[in-house]
C-alpha cells in the first residue's frame, strides 16, 4: 500500500499485530518529495477540497445529488482508518469518530479544520476506501472557507484518461494517465477488484494514500489512490500483483494503483447517509 505515515509507537503496535508497519520518509527525502510537482500538466487540478489526515491524504466529496445542507463527506482509504486495517471481509458502518482533517485551499494552504462525527463506511474488501461524515455541511464549508467539495464521477472511467493524484498530506500532485484496469489486485491478505492502474509517471509514495484521483478534463473524482508495487515481490504487503480472469499473475514493479469510486455513488442517499441496499450500490456489505 502507499503506506500511511505513523509514529514509532503505533508502528510497534502494528508489528505486534502482524501488520506491515508504515515507515515515514527520511527528513531529506521528505523535503524533496513534499515539493509540488512543476509542469503544465499539473495546473488543471488544484488542492482545493483536499484534506490532510494525521497519516494519509483525503478529500471532501459529494454525490451529484447532494444538497447544500447535507453533512459533508471525507473520502480516504480503508487502510487509513484510525482503528487500523480492516481485515478481509470486514466492513465498518456508522462507527463514532472524532477524527479531524485539515482542509486545504487551491494553493495547498490549510484554511480550517473539519471534524468527523462518524466513520460512515470503511473496508479493504473488494476496494480500499473510507467515508467519514463530518459535523459541517457542504454549505457551511463553502461559506466559511470558499471551498466546494469535489464531485464524484458516476460512470466507470476509461483507459487513456489524463488524471491527477492530489495529495493533501504532501501538498503534491502526480500527473499521468489511466493505463488500464486490473481484474483482481492482490496484496497480502487483501484482494481488490477492477482496480485502476496508472502509467509509470504517477510515482506515489507513503502518505499519498487516500488521495483523490481526479479526471483532468472534468475535475471529478474517479478513484482513490491506495497502493503500488515497491520492490517487485509477488502479492506481498506493499507489493500487489495483478491476477487476470484466467488466474495468471503479473507483477509490475514501480507501478501504482487506485480504487474506483463510481460504484459507491449510488450508495449515498439523502442527508449523506450510506445505504448499502440502494439500487446500484456496489460496495460490500457487513
Amino acid at each position: 500500500m502507499n503506506k500511511p505515515l505513523v509514529g514509532a509507537f503505533l508502528a510497534a503496535l502494528l508489528l505486534g499485530a502482524g501488520v506491515a508497519p508504515a515507515v515515514a520518509a527520511e527528513p531529506a527525502q521528505q523535503a524533496q518529495e513534499a515539493a509540488p510537482k512543476a509542469g503544465p500538466e499539473a495546473k488543471a487540478v488544484t488542492f482545493a477540497g483536499t484534506v490532510a489526515l494525521s497519516n494519509c491524504s483525503g478529500s471532501v466529496v459529494r454525490s451529484p445529488d447532494a444538497a447544500p445542507t447535507d453533512p459533508a463527506l471525507v473520502l480516504s482509504n480503508g487502510h487509513c482508518l484510525e482503528s487500523g486495517f480492516p481485515g478481509p471481509g470486514e466492513v465498518i458502518v456508522d462507527q463514532p469518530s472524532s477524527r479531524t482533517f485539515t482542509l486545504l485551499n487551491a494553493s495547498g494552504s490549510g484554511v480550517g479544520t473539519l471534524k468527523a462525527s462518524k466513520i460512515a463506511y470503511g473496508t479493504m474488501t473488494d476496494t480500499d476506501l473510507s467515508l467519514y461524515e463530518t459535523t459541517s455541511t457542504y454549505q457551511q464549508i463553502e461559506d466559511s472557507y470558499g471551498i466546494q467539495a469535489l464531485e464524484l464521477e458516476t460512470a466507470h472511467p476509461t483507459a487513456g484518461t489524463a488524471i491527477t493524484v492530489a495529495s493533501g498530506y504532501w501538498k503534491r500532485t502526480y500527473s499521468c494517465d489511466i493505463d488500464g484496469f486490473v481484474h483482481q489486485l492482490k496484496e497480502g491478505r487483501w484482494t481488490w477488484k477492477d482496480s485502476v492502474r496508472y502509467t509509470p509517471e504517477c510515482q506515489t509514495i507513503g502518505g499519498t494514500s487516500g488521495s483523490p484521483v481526479i479526471d483532468d478534463a472534468t475535475g471529478k473524482v474517479v478513484a482513490v489512490n491506495n497502493t503500488g508495487n515497491e520492490s517487485g515481490q509477488e502479492c506481498t504487503d506493499n507489493n500487489p500483483c495483478e491476477v487476470d480472469e484466467n488466474g495468471n499473475v503479473t507483477v509490475r514493479e514501480g507501478i501504482n494503483y487506485a480504487q474506483q469510486t463510481y460504484n459507491m455513488v449510488p450508495c449515498i442517499g439523502a442527508g449523506s447517509k450510506i445505504d448499502l441496499d440502494r439500487e446500484g450500490c456496489g460496495l460490500p456489505k457487513p
